[in-house]
């Protein structure tokens, strides 16, 4: 089984969270393609180890948190798309919050891997 380059998946989706905030400062979309977080590459790392939710190598707790996280995803790119910018800047602070217990979550696997 492939191993989940954990520091990386972390590093990827600060850099996505961090782009996607961006884009809705100021009401400014930038230029990011807001559905660019559907080809996940951590959803893509499970997927390529095989892994499923419950199993030893990946808790079913993260992978409640990272499909989380794309659903809010999900639901602020279909308010933004749909003019319904306010709306949408309403679910930002729950995402940065969830992006940040699938970072710690990250984390406390790393710590759980052998090495």
């Amino acid at each position: 089984m492939k191993r989940i380059d954990i520091d990386e998946a972390i590093r990827l989706h600060n850099k996505w969270r961090r782009q996607f905030l961006n884009a809705f400062a100021g009401g400014s979309y930038a230029d990011m393609p807001l559905s660019e977080h559907r080809s996940c590459t951590l959803g893509a790392t499970f997927a390529a180890c095989r892994c499923t939710a419950g199993t030893p190598e990946i808790p079913a707790s993260l992978h409640a948190l990272h499909d989380r996280f794309h659903d809010l995803a999900n639901e602020v790119v279909d308010l933004s798309q749909n003019g319904l910018g306010d709306s949408a800047d309403l679910l930002l602070p729950e995402l940065n919050e969830v992006e940040h217990q699938l970072v710690a979550a990250l984390d406390e696997l790393r710590e759980q891997l052998p090495a």
